[in-house]
């Protein structure tokens, strides 16, 4: 598929990482492809040396569906471009030549959300929770974050924090709108992410929306 473009030129194939590092050093490639599914060497150390040693070369790994936590990693790292492998032709030839480029591609999935952000954080070394917490929640709604990812359900919320159901729901319903999230898991992994909901449920009063 590569070779058949006119502005791509496949200097090597390598099966797994071992090798690697002989040949950058004889063809000095402008961008790496890097399969996640070649589980023999850990992928995300081969970045990092990538990155010490090839410092221009462009990295951009490809794998089934990433994990968030994954991608975050790989992110700061200094990979800058993801495909996913069931990505269409199109995108797939787009992903390489804006990484080639300069520009950083993330999974489509995760494009535009909190996500994103926290990506262009870790590119910059800065830290994750700067822009979770950059986001204005409310102490509750901080209670709630904490309890998502405890494993908490609504009911179980609702009783913890001595509110109805339907007010849980309206909680919820906030935090995946000001965080662009889709899904309760997501909250719980970016609630991980950052230290200063820890301390929530301690420090909030109960009366306090």
């Amino acid at each position: 598929m590569l070779k058949k473009q006119n502005d791509m030129n496949v200097v090597a194939t390598v099966g797994n990482g071992e090798n690697i590092v002989d040949l950058m050093d004889k063809f000095n490639p402008s961008v790496v492809l890097l399969d996640l599914g070649l589980r023999s060497q850990n992928s995300l150390e081969v970045v990092k040396l990538l990155r010490l040693t090839f410092a221009e070369t462009k990295i951009i790994v490809m794998d089934l569906i990433p994990l968030q936590k994954d991608v975050y990693e790989f992110v700061q790292a200094g990979v800058s471009g993801f495909i996913l492998k069931d990505a269409n032709i199109a995108d797939f030839y787009s992903t390489i030549r804006l990484v080639s480029q300069g520009s950083k591609v993330l999974p489509p999935n995760l494009t535009g959300s909190l996500f994103s952000q926290i990506a262009e954080y870790a590119i910059t070394e800065a830290k994750p929770s700067v822009v979770i917490e950059s986001v204005r929640m409310t102490k509750r709604e901080r209670q709630v974050i904490e309890l998502i990812a405890d494993g908490a359900t609504n009911k179980e919320i609702a009783q913890k924090l001595h509110l109805s159901t339907y007010t849980v729901k309206s909680h919820v319903h906030n935090i995946l709108e000001k965080l662009s999230l889709h899904t309760r898991v997501q909250v719980a992994n970016y609630a991980h992410i950052s230290d200063s909901y820890k301390a929530a449920i301690d420090t909030t009063s109960l009366i306090d929306e």
